[in-house]
C-alpha cells in the first residue's frame, strides 16, 4: 500500500492538483536523486468524553479501533487527540480515565493535548493518566502557580520522524476556565491570548530549526458552528479569533485540529490553513493526509476530510474494549446497578429542574433550620446523550447524563447577585426552585442583603457569581447521585 500512495503523491505532484497549504507547493519533482515523497495520514479525535462503548444512544470505539488498526498497517498514521477524553460515563469515571488511556495505549496514539475535563479530577487524575500513558500529553500553556514553569506532566511539543521526514505536533488548551470547577484548577493556569501566540512560535521556530518539515497545532478550542459542506469553507480572521491568532498561519503553523465547541466542521483560513474538528462524544474523527518532500523540504496537506462513524460503524468489532471491560470489571461493576423505573422521555430541561428541586429540597433538609434559604439549583448541565429514556434506569445512564464530581455545597450571597445572576438571569443553563421563604421575599430583597442558596461548587466557584461556600453536602455526593436516591425511592414512576 506504501508504494500506491506514493505513486499517487508523484501523480498529484506531476499534475498539480494538490490541496497546498503551508510551505510552497512545487509543480516538479526536485532533481535529487534520494528525493522521495512520504506521505502522512493524520487522524485526530476530540471530546470522546469516555464514550467506549455501546449504548442505544450513541456507538463505542469498537469498529473505530479495527478502522484505525487497519490504517496503521498500510499508511504513516499518526493518531492524535485534542483533549476531554475521559470525563463522561461510568467506565472511564469509575477508573478515574484510566480505561480510556489504557484503550489509547492499545490504539498507540502519537500524544494527547489536555483539554479542560481533564482536570475534573485536579492534577492528582492527571498524573495517574500519565504514568500509565505510553503517549506525551502536551500542553504548552499549562503551568505551575507555585513555579511559573510547565507543569511537569506536560510537554509543549512532540515530533514524528517517518522515513527521515518529520512532523511536529504542538499542544496547547484554550481559555477552558468556565467549564472547570475553580478548586480543581487551583494550582495551575493556563497562558492564552498574545502570550499564547508567542509561546506557539517560538516553539514553532525551534522546530523548524530542527529540521521539522511540517507542523500540527492542536488546541483545546474551537469554532462556534457546524458546517454541513464537504469541502472546507473560507472563515475570515474574525471567526477565529476569539481563540486562535491567524498570524500563525503565516509559517508557523501547517494544519490545526481543534476541539471543545463539539462542532464538526472543515475550514480553511486565508493563508490556506485548514481547521478541522469532528464532533464530539465519538460521533466522528477529522483526517488529513500530509505529503513531505525529504529532499527539497516541500510539504503541503492534499487532502483533509472529516470522518463521521458511519464510515466505521459496519466493521467488526475490535476485541480491545471487551478486555477492558474485563480488566476493570471490579471497578465499574457500580455502573450496572438498575436503580428503578422511569415512567417516560424525560429531556434536558426535565433533568436540569430536577436536578434543582432536589438541591433545594436535600439542602433545606440538611440546613434549613439554622439558615433561610431561598433557593436550590444554579448552572446545571445534562451531557450527552441528553435525556433520560421511558423504561429501567441504571446509574451508568445517569453518570453519562450528569458526569461531574461538583460537591453540593449551601453558600451566602448578596441581594443584588441573588437576584440578577438566579432569580431573574437570562442564562438558559440556570435552574432553580425557590423554597416558601424564597416565594415570599421575592418581591423585597435587599440588594445588600446577606441571603442562602444551596448548589455546587462549579456554581458556587463561579467568581462571577459572587458567592461564599458556607458548608458542604457531603464529600462524595453529586447530583447524580440524589437523583439516583429520587429514582430508588419511586420518583419518577
Amino acid at each position: 500500500m506504501k508504494k500506491i500512495y506514493i505513486l499517487l503523491a508523484l501523480l498529484l505532484l506531476l499534475s498539480g492538483c494538490g490541496k497546498e497549504t503551508g510551505k510552497t507547493q512545487t509543480s516538479q519533482l526536485p532533481d535529487v536523486p534520494t528525493a522521495k515523497p512520504v506521505v502522512f495520514d493524520i487522524y485526530a479525535i476530540n471530546d470522546l468524553h469516555g464514550k467506549l462503548t455501546d449504548t442505544d444512544a450513541q456507538p463505542g470505539v469498537d469498529e473505530l479501533s479495527t478502522y484505525l488498526k487497519q490504517a496503521q498497517q498500510t499508511q504513516n498514521t499518526i493518531l492524535l487527540s485534542t483533549g476531554d477524553m475521559w470525563q463522561g460515563t461510568s467506565e472511564s469515571n469509575l477508573t478515574g480515565g484510566l480505561m480510556v488511556t489504557e484503550w489509547m495505549n492499545h490504539m498507540d496514539f502519537t500524544a494527547m493535548t489536555l483539554g479542560g475535563h481533564e482536570y475534573d479530577w485536579g492534577e492528582e487524575g492527571i498524573r495517574k493518566n500519565r504514568q500509565l500513558a505510553q503517549f506525551p500529553f502536551l500542553g504548552i500553556n499549562v503551568y505551575s502557580r507555585q513555579t511559573n514553569q510547565r507543569v511537569d506532566y506536560c510537554q509543549s511539543s512532540v515530533v514524528v520522524d517517518r522515513e527521515g521526514a518529520q512532523i511536529g505536533i504542538i499542544g496547547a488548551i484554550g481559555n477552558c476556565y468556565s467549564s472547570i470547577a475553580s478548586e480543581h484548577t487551583k494550582d495551575v493556569y493556563f497562558i492564552t491570548g498574545d502570550a499564547l501566540t508567542a509561546l506557539v512560535k517560538a516553539e514553532s521556530e525551534k522546530l523548524r530549526s530542527q529540521g521539522v518539515d511540517f507542523i500540527i497545532y492542536t488546541i483545546h478550542d474551537g469554532y462556534d458552528q457546524n458546517t454541513s459542506s464537504m469541502d472546507a469553507v473560507s472563515v475570515g480572521d474574525g471567526e477565529l479569533a476569539s481563540y486562535y491568532d491567524i498570524s500563525l498561519s503565516d509559517g508557523y503553523v501547517d494544519l490545526v485540529f481543534e476541539a471543545d465547541s463539539h462542532y464538526w466542521y472543515l475550514l480553511k483560513d486565508r493563508h490556506g490553513v485548514y481547521h478541522l474538528q469532528g464532533g464530539g462524544n465519538n460521533s466522528g474523527l477529522s483526517h488529513a493526509r500530509v505529503l513531505i518532500h525529504e529532499g527539497n523540504g516541500d510539504a503541503y496537506v492534499f487532502d483533509a476530510e472529516l470522518l463521521p462513524a458511519g464510515k466505521y460503524s459496519y466493521m467488526e468489532d475490535s476485541p480491545v474494549v471487551e478486555e477492558l471491560l474485563s480488566k476493570y470489571a471490579e471497578e465499574i461493576a457500580p455502573a450496572a446497578r438498575i436503580l428503578g423505573t422511569n415512567s417516560q422521555y424525560r429531556n434536558k430541561y426535565n433533568i436540569c429542574q430536577l436536578v434543582a428541586n432536589l438541591y433545594c429540597a436535600k439542602g433545606v433538609e440538611k440546613w434549613g433550620e439554622s439558615y433561610d434559604i431561598v433557593l436550590g439549583g444554579g448552572y446545571i448541565s445534562c451531557r450527552s446523550p441528553g435525556y433520560l429514556p421511558a423504561g429501567e434506569v441504571s446509574y451508568s445512564q445517569l453518570q453519562s447524563l450528569l458526569p461531574f464530581d461538583n460537591q453540593i455545597t449551601l453558600c451566602s450571597i448578596r441581594g443584588r447577585d441573588l437576584v440578577s445572576k438566579f432569580l431573574e438571569t437570562d442564562h438558559d443553563a440556570y435552574y432553580i426552585k425557590t423554597t416558601a421563604y424564597g416565594e415570599s421575599i421575592r418581591g423585597g430583597i435587599d440588594p445588600d442583603g446577606i441571603y442562602y442558596v444551596v448548589t455546587d461548587r462549579y456554581s458556587a466557584d463561579y467568581s462571577y457569581n459572587n458567592m461564599t461556600v458556607i458548608d458542604t453536602y457531603s464529600q462524595n455526593i453529586f447530583a447524580r447521585d440524589l437523583v439516583a436516591e429520587y429514582i430508588a425511592a419511586g420518583g419518577l414512576t
